[in-house]
């Protein structure tokens, strides 16, 4: 009886810590306590985590991912439940698999390694948010550096590791701590004692880091400051039909013309601001009130003297060999998520999204799970065609690239604008789903991250917010505040005088994190099963 008493109480005081962990984690980031976070949590928020990876049995191990997995997402991505319930479940259900998978790892590293198995363990959180990362299923949120977005002096060395350095040396303190406090009994000045040259290191690389951070700080007013226009009409342009398009077209022209009356260089809407698709009614009228109001669009365009960039859905002909309007009523028609240039009422260039949302945007499983994807086709969620080109357009003489919405979470793909000569990168994006600023700010802090580790100014054109410039150093210059109605006319640094080491070698940070992992597990094996074997 006492045993299962025992066993009981352990149980429950493991998951309690997992929950505090959970809790931790999910408040060092924009949260519903508070919509810029309590960033210094961020360096202490998985100490409970490592405690319970040591103490618990290996065949709860497993079991205790499952449920760190989701009680973390459910608590840290809450406002998904606003976009659609199916979301807010889907989502902690993959990051449950996610730690089920990480937490042996962790579990592994403590047992092969029990003296100095934490450092390790940071490198295996490294590798496990880079994996995440990609793939159909990848998603960036939550990466535990993100916190550190307005600790601009702190992030600087994004320049060099990506965001991978600087999530290092937020999850270092949590493995440290937590393998000093695994040990029931063994004083946390006896470990500090112990492993004080790791501690100094530690120390040393915070302190180099933050000299670097201040010495690499500029002064960006000496550059060519390019003037623009964020248009906030504050309304998600899907809900509705022809009558809500109407609307938000006339907001979208009154807040421009208001704003253009400060002499812009130029005029951003936000990610599908412009609906219906304003190519496809140009060339197929199969809807006369949505042409017209694609005429009207087009009118206006043609009377503003500066370009225009437009967020709008892009339809294209699936078959080009068949009619827009198939016999059976059913279009002939593909539809891509887009972002037009227009200079006097003349398109002059696109950019198509190439790396679109799971689940939501794209489902190319289709035939594999049909049960599911009809699911997600009741849910009325809006899947697009992908594109392959990384655009870089030109508006007198500036060179920008726009990735939307959801893929300035991605380093690499910044990061390609870049390296094919974009000098801003400028997001659009349509968060007004979440109705959380919290959510909004957990996006826009991944923005940061790309102004730092390309260093080129971002700016952030969205219909509800978060509308801000950032500076190459990640500086937030001027936004807007969420959920309102307006604009917001700033300037903009053109800076392209560094090419940065990120941008030149990408995330070979978390590739080498990876590497020494995997090699440091395999020796762990291999000697652990040559001892065994002479034991």
């Amino acid at each position: 009886m006492n045993s299962l008493r025992t066993s009981f109480y352990k149980t429950v005081t493991e998951l309690g810590l997992l929950i505090l962990s959970s809790v931790l984690f999910s408040l060092s980031f924009p949260s519903f306590l508070s919509h810029g976070g309590y960033v210094f949590l961020a360096f202490f928020s998985v100490v409970p985590v490592f405690v319970v990876i040591h103490r618990c049995h290996w065949k709860a191990v497993a079991l205790y991912g499952v449920f760190y997995g989701f009680v973390t997402y459910a608590l840290f991505n809450y406002w998904l439940a606003t976009f659609q319930p199916l979301a807010i479940i889907i989502v902690p259900i993959i990051y449950a698999v996610y730690f089920l998978i990480l937490f042996p790892f962790l579990k592994l590293a403590d047992t092969l390694f029990p003296k100095y198995g934490y450092i390790l363990q940071a490198f295996l959180w490294i590798s496990y948010e880079y994996l995440r990362t990609k793939g159909f299923l990848g998603y960036p949120y939550g990466n535990i550096g993100y916190s550190m977005y307005s600790f601009v002096p702190f992030i600087q060395s994004a320049s060099i590791t990506g965001s991978w350095g600087i999530s290092f040396l937020v999850i270092f303190p949590s493995a440290y701590i937590g393998n000093a406090l695994k040990t029931e009994g063994v004083r946390f000045s006896a470990f500090l004692k112990k492993h004080k040259i790791d501690g100094f290191v530690y120390l040393a690389l915070i302190a180099l880091n933050l000299v670097y951070g201040a010495f690499s700080l500029k002064d960006f007013s000496s550059f060519r400051q390019w003037k623009v226009a964020l248009i906030q009409h504050d309304a998600d342009s899907w809900k509705g039909g022809i009558r809500t398009y109407e609307r938000n077209f006339r907001i979208l022209r009154d807040l421009s013309l208001q704003a253009v009356k400060e002499n812009p260089d130029i005029v951003v809407w936000s990610e599908t601001a412009f609906v219906p698709g304003v190519d496809w009614h140009s060339r197929y009228r199969t809807d006369n009130e949505r042409y017209a109001l694609v005429k009207d669009l087009k009118d206006f365009l043609a009377t503003q003297k500066i370009p225009y960039v437009i967020g709008n859905d892009d339809g294209q002909l699936k078959d080009p060999s068949l009619p827009p309007v198939l016999p059976d009523g059913t279009y002939n028609r593909v539809d891509y998520n887009a972002v037009f240039l227009y200079e006097h009422g003349k398109l002059m260039e696109t950019y198509r999204k190439t790396h679109l949302v799971p689940f939501t945007e794209s489902f190319p499983y289709k035939k594999m799970f049909p049960q599911f994807y009809q699911l997600l086709v009741s849910h009325k969620y809006h899947f697009w065609e992908k594109g392959t080109e990384y655009t870089v357009f030109n508006a007198d003489g500036v060179r920008f690239s726009t990735p939307i919405c959801f893929e300035d979470v991605f380093g690499y793909i910044s990061r390609n604008f870049v390296r094919n000569g974009a000098q801003v990168i400028v997001n659009m994006s349509n968060d007004s789903w979440s109705g959380a600023v919290s959510a909004e700010m957990q996006h826009m802090q991944m923005s940061v991250f790309r102004a730092v580790e390309n260093h080129r100014s971002v700016v952030r054109s969205t219909n509800s917010g978060m509308t801000v410039i950032i500076d190459p150093d990640g500086r937030i210059l001027k936004e807007l505040t969420p959920f309102t109605r307006g604009y917001l006319v700033g300037k903009v640094p053109v800076y392209d005088s560094v090419t940065t080491l990120y941008t030149r070698w990408g995330n070979w940070f978390a590739v080498l994190s990876l590497i020494i992992s995997a090699l440091v597990l395999a020796i762990g094996v291999i000697r652990y099963i040559i001892i065994d074997k002479r034991a």
